[in-house]
């Protein structure tokens, strides 16, 4: 082990991820992280965990949650990106939730509405692993060449990205108070359990991580 609970793993203060009666995430000694605007709790449960437009990885019904804060532009969420998936796959009941969180750039904004677009033709996983299976920067043109080659129907996406722009945008928008709220300065940055990682961790400290959470879960 490469000593993750001294250089990477931060127990969250904010969420120690014992249940409320109202479903929300609580931690000692303060009060619910709400949105600068309007008063909204934005680290709920259903919010963070169970956002139904959110898309999920590895097993839905798995007895642990990773949620992954990502950008398709970021180097370090591609380099992690296949270790992450072979320790999920290995493990077998983790379950992944996938944030958008396009914090690079415009064309990083661009990828991430696409991907979402492209799930309401079921082909956002093959959007997602197109975009993060390349290991040069975006463009909007290489963007369209990697999920027309990985059979996103552009003409239905094109449809889709203008019918479905507002509820796209909302869960951006939702991703991104989350991730403020959690406190993270970049990508990739995940939740595990009750456990706030900002950064890349390696397959081992990952799956020491998730046998923490497991453990912590119990208690």
């Amino acid at each position: 082990m490469a000593g993750y609970r001294n250089k990477r793993l931060i127990p969250t203060r904010r969420t120690a991820l014992t249940m409320m009666g109202a479903g929300a995430f609580a931690w000692a000694g303060t009060t619910l992280a709400r949105a600068a605007t309007g008063g909204d709790e934005v680290l709920t449960e259903a919010k963070v965990l169970r956002d139904p437009d959110v898309p999920v990885a590895g097993n839905p019904d798995g007895n642990i949650s990773i949620i992954e804060w990502s950008d398709y532009n970021c180097p370090y969420c591609r380099k992690l990106e296949p270790e992450l998936r072979q320790v999920i796959q290995d493990d077998g009941k983790v379950r992944l939730v996938l944030k958008d969180w396009p914090i690079l750039g415009p064309v990083s904004v661009t990828a991430a509405r696409i991907a979402l677009a492209a799930k309401y033709q079921d082909k956002y996983h093959k959007a997602h692993d197109a975009m993060m299976g390349v290991s040069s920067r975006l463009t909007e043109s290489r963007i369209n060449e990697l999920l027309a080659s990985a059979g996103v129907d552009m003409d239905r996406l094109k449809s889709d990205l203008g019918a479905h722009a507002k509820d796209i945008d909302a869960i951006l928008k939702r991703n991104n108070e989350q991730a403020e709220a959690f406190g993270f300065n970049g990508t990739p940055s995940f939740i595990v359990g009750k456990y706030r990682v900002p950064g890349v961790l390696t397959i081992n400290e990952f799956e020491q991580v998730i046998a923490d959470a497991r453990k912590a879960k119990m208690n």
